[in-house]
């Protein structure tokens, strides 16, 4: 991890226990980073950079709103990449032209592949413990045994809509038992 990255790191794990300034800090240092990589990524798809600061402003609001995934152990330079990357491809697509993106050409924007973490059948079971009824029916149904929302329905005796809403708060559920698991 460079030095700059552990900077970014730091002054993020402080905005996230509420260090205002910190977090300012950090908006300010990454805008010229990300500045300089959708700069980079529009001359590379042929287009111009006249769109850059829109899409660095978009990456910042984006950053804002999804602080809360970054994980404080990672590292924050591939977490931030992979989000200018994200915004910088959704304004290449809204220009609704096809343009050919080589993957060579945006290397460093991506970041390593995480590594699947599979839980034991009684791991599997203390998490399901933090359902309770349908939703973990409903779970249990499409993310373990592998069903889709129409046969999970059929099997439970419920609408399709219902299935979508009991999954979303079901894993809504697991997500932040999960994330109190791991602090």
């Amino acid at each position: 991890m460079s030095d700059r990255d552990g900077r970014w790191a730091d002054l993020m794990r402080a905005a996230s226990k509420g260090d205002e300034p910190a977090y300012r800090r950090l908006l300010e240092e990454i805008a010229p980073a990300l500045r300089s990589l959708v700069t980079q990524g529009l001359r590379r798809s042929g287009m111009s950079p006249d769109d850059a600061e829109d899409i660095v402003q978009e990456t910042l609001l984006s950053i804002h709103l999804k602080r809360h995934t970054w994980r404080e152990n990672e590292p924050f330079s591939p977490w931030m990449r992979a989000i200018a990357r994200n915004k910088l491809i959704d304004n290449l697509r809204r220009r609704g032209r096809a343009t050919h993106l080589p993957l060579d050409d945006y290397s460093e924007f991506l970041a390593a592949p995480e590594e699947q973490q599979k839980l034991s059948s009684g791991e599997t079971s203390k998490m399901l413990s933090a359902l309770n009824g349908r939703s973990r029916q409903v779970v249990e149904a499409i993310a373990v045994e592998g069903l889709d929302a129409r046969e999970a329905a059929r099997r439970l005796g419920m609408s399709e809509g219902a299935i979508r809403v009991a999954l979303h708060r079901g894993l809504t559920t697991l997500a932040h038992a999960f994330r109190d698991v791991e602090r």
